[in-house]
């Protein structure tokens, strides 16, 4: 049986990165096999576009190399770590997948949206999450909590209205695709948090039979 994919979105600050650790912990202390991942990255490849993509100087890249740098990191991603897990029938969580491309490089870049859901085709074979959980919060709040953690690269430093259109534009995927993207307000405690998530995907998977 081939395996699930999970994806978490959300932006800067929501502790996405941490929920997924924490899921991933859990299904594995259940009995699952799980392989935790994340984008731009997964692989060697990838990783090397992510630097190129965060870094500081890169701060003049032009918004449509953005977009084609975060697709070829996907294409590598999917070949060598997401197609081959779920293949062996384990459970795949990646932190972000193609609606952060759509949010960010669409809603918030103003990249044309039917551009990019060409260029995902082209990159995913038109590969979708099972399930994906959407972290929303406050723009500020969720920036406040990275500059605490001493975050900091190119795409932390835009301004409040580009983070802006980027949570109005995840809310507005996720009320097209309501069935599979859950929002979970993570303005909670940590456990809180992890609680609502574990409920979702133990959900999930029971109604998927596993």
């Amino acid at each position: 049986m081939r395996g699930k994919f999970i994806s978490f979105e959300g932006i800067e600050g929501t502790g996405k990165t941490t929920q997924a650790r924490l899921l991933a912990d859990h299904l594995k202390e259940k009995g699952y096999r799980v392989i935790q991942t994340m984008e731009p990255g997964g692989t060697t490849i990838s990783m090397k576009i992510r630097e190129l993509l965060l870094s500081m100087e890169s701060r003049g890249m032009d918004h449509v190399v953005e977009l084609l740098l975060y697709n070829a990191a996907r294409v590598q991603h999917i070949k060598d770590v997401i197609n081959p897990a779920l293949e062996r029938g384990d459970i795949v969580i990646t932190d972000r997948f193609s609606d952060s491309t759509v949010a960010y490089q669409g809603y918030a870049r103003g990249i044309d949206l039917q551009l990019i859901d060409s260029l995902d085709m082209i990159a995913t074979k038109n590969l979708r999450p099972d399930i994906t959980i959407l972290f929303d919060i406050d723009v500020r709040t969720g920036l406040a909590r990275n500059k605490k953690l001493g975050k900091n690269d190119r795409l932390e430093l835009e301004d409040i209205s580009f983070h802006e259109k980027v949570r109005k534009g995840f809310l507005q995927i996720a009320a097209r695709e309501a069935r599979r993207i859950k929002v979970v307000d993570c303005t909670e405690s940590l456990d809180g948090v992890r609680q609502k998530v574990v409920k979702i995907i133990s959900d999930f998977l029971q109604e998927q039979g596993l």
